[in-house]
């Protein structure tokens, strides 16, 4: 039996509509199913955390964006027990963006329901003092996570959804954060042997996969299937440059720029400054100064539309 998760208020609203037209598909095909519409924050988290308490196989497909998925992924009891599945219909998508999904969400269940692959993908874990938390997509300190925390309460951005322009609510946060963020010093542990200093950097971000952010390419080599997380630092550079290479990360063209830092490893320890906004996936998590990022040792079994190509 297939379990549903949906975010009925995904991009502004569409989240119902677009259930209602699927769920007409299930029962024309007889599938078994159950189906969980979530009402508020952490409402996803919670349900999943008490259906896998019982130590039972489930198949679970979540339809929302980054947000939902995230709250599910660290509702799981064991990764073991699950096979899961996305039909994405938030306003960024990166999850979708980054594994390639359809993004029509009646061809996506079609296709995980009759023929769907099923590959095995890495869950990054962020720690912080006491604290564990996973993510699919990425974990970021500093700018990037100011600007997911932004728009996270931004009016704007319900506005754009409902024009279907929602990832544009990153960009233009985004150029906001730049002209009054102030650079720091952020220190990089990588692999428990290397350790690289920036004096004046903006931001440092693990990903798993390479977009976040409503589609910016931040590491175009990221790879959810080679237990890896891509680390990006940008550090040494203007104000005016960094506005300038902004819009080239969305097809991953600043990474030949001087000030752009990458590196490829499968644990990162992240040191600021100064306390700074820190993020999983686009949620926001607390302001930290130290934080650690690895791939979990349990990989998570999905049903995808089609195979990876890693």
């Amino acid at each position: 039996m297939y379990t549903f998760i949906i975010n009925p208020n995904a991009r502004s609203g569409l989240g119902l509509q677009i259930w209602k037209q699927l769920e007409q598909l299930l029962k024309q095909l007889n599938v078994e199913y159950e189906a969980f519409l979530t009402s508020h924050r952490k409402h996803a988290w919670l349900y999943t955390k008490q259906l896998t308490e019982d130590n039972a196989e489930h198949t679970i497909i979540v339809l929302g964006g980054d947000g939902t998925v995230n709250e599910v992924l660290n509702g799981i009891h064991d990764f073991r027990l699950i096979t899961f599945g996305y039909i994405p219909i938030g306003s960024s998508n990166d999850f979708a963006r980054g594994l390639a999904l359809p993004k029509d969400p009646m061809e996506t269940l079609k296709q995980i329901l009759t023929r769907p692959s099923i590959e095995e993908i890495d869950i990054g874990v962020l720690r912080y003092p006491g604290h564990e938390r996973r993510f699919a997509v990425s974990t970021g300190i500093g700018f990037d996570a100011a600007v997911c925390h932004e728009a996270m309460v931004s009016r704007i951005k319900v506005f754009l959804n409902r024009l279907g322009l929602g990832r544009l609510t990153y960009a233009g946060i985004a150029l906001h954060r730049i002209l009054f963020d102030s650079p720091l010093t952020i220190t990089l542990h990588l692999d428990q042997k290397d350790t690289i200093t920036f004096d004046r950097a903006y931001f440092a971000v693990a990903m798993n996969l390479p977009y976040e952010g409503g589609g910016f390419q931040f590491c175009p080599q990221a790879n959810c299937q080679d237990t890896c997380l891509d680390i990006l630092v940008i550090a040494n550079m203007s104000k005016l440059k960094i506005l300038a290479l902004l819009p080239t990360a969305f097809k991953g063209w600043h990474t030949r720029f001087k000030g752009v830092y990458t590196y490829r490893c499968h644990e990162a320890v992240i040191e600021t400054s100064r306390t700074l906004p820190v993020h999983t996936d686009g949620e926001p998590v607390f302001l930290q100064k130290q934080m650690q990022a690895s791939c979990s040792p349990t990989k998570l079994r999905m049903l995808l539309p089609h195979p990876l190509h890693s």
